[in-house]
């Protein structure tokens, strides 16, 4: 969880702040499929994302619907939630909703496919993959995170909840493990889906020189803008009767 540093070097704030629109949404309906899921068990298999399922027969809506979709156990959601609370606010506070909710729906999606995609790798482990049912929201929360890691790399991090390390570092370190899972094929967690999501985020985050990116480098410079003019007072017009004592603060 990123950690904000205020006043000295051991002072921290938690959490991001107050809930912004579409994280609130995310959560609501993460929440809202999940508590569903408990009552009718079938959900996680309509809405769960299988390959053979999508290739096969064409349920090609997997590929959002998985991204709502958490195993019983509480602690999945409840560290998906925490993860798209911590990191989710302040993307979207200096995105704006409308490009945040693209971008967790692309990288969402996105990460999906190549979980297909890898699927039809002639290996034991990727080949296991193919009648798998991956859900979470893991895919695109792992774009948040890269995303996050691109815009604030200094930014401290509690790893593990234990110790803080820079957000470049717990990307790099939260990627290195999932490509070690996944090359190990180990069941229970679809590190190729994190693997994905940190992968089109990137290419998302990174391409066209003045297409995209000149849009995420204003939208960030903008909020930037945006925290600045809230530190000060700015009063424009020269001196006039109702006005000489006016100043900058």
């Amino acid at each position: 969880m990123p950690l904000s540093p205020r006043l000295s070097t051991v002072a921290y704030s938690f959490g991001p702040g107050p809930m912004t629109p579409a994280v609130r949404a995310l959560l609501y309906t993460n929440i809202g499929v999940y508590i569903a899921s408990l009552v009718f068990p079938r959900i996680v298999d309509w809405l769960g994302l299988v390959p053979k399922l999508v290739v096969e027969r064409g349920f090609v809506w997997q590929l959002a619907t998985y991204m709502f979709v958490h195993a019983a156990w509480p602690t999945h959601i409840l560290f998906n939630m925490l993860i798209l609370w911590m990191f989710g606010v302040e993307l979207e506070r200096m995105w704006r909703t409308r490009f945040f909710v693209k971008f967790y729906a692309i990288t969402g999606i996105g990460a999906g496919l190549i979980s297909i995609l890898v699927s039809f790798i002639p290996l034991a482990a990727t080949r296991a993959t193919y009648n798998v049912n991956i859900i979470g929201a893991s895919g695109a929360l792992y774009g948040l995170l890269l995303a996050f890691a691109l815009y604030f790399p200094n930014r401290p991090i509690l790893m593990f909840f234990f110790f803080p390390v820079p957000a470049k570092y717990f990307v790099a370190i939260l990627g290195a493990i999932a490509f070690i899972t996944s090359a190990q094929g180990s069941g229970g967690v679809a590190a190729t889906t994190h693997l994905g999501g940190l992968l089109v985020a990137y290419i998302y985050l990174q391409s066209g020189r003045g297409g995209l990116m000149a849009e995420v480098k204003y939208r960030y410079l903008k909020w930037k803008m945006n925290r600045l003019r809230r530190k000060f007072d700015v009063y424009s017009g020269g001196r006039s009767d109702k006005s000489w004592d006016r100043h900058v603060h």
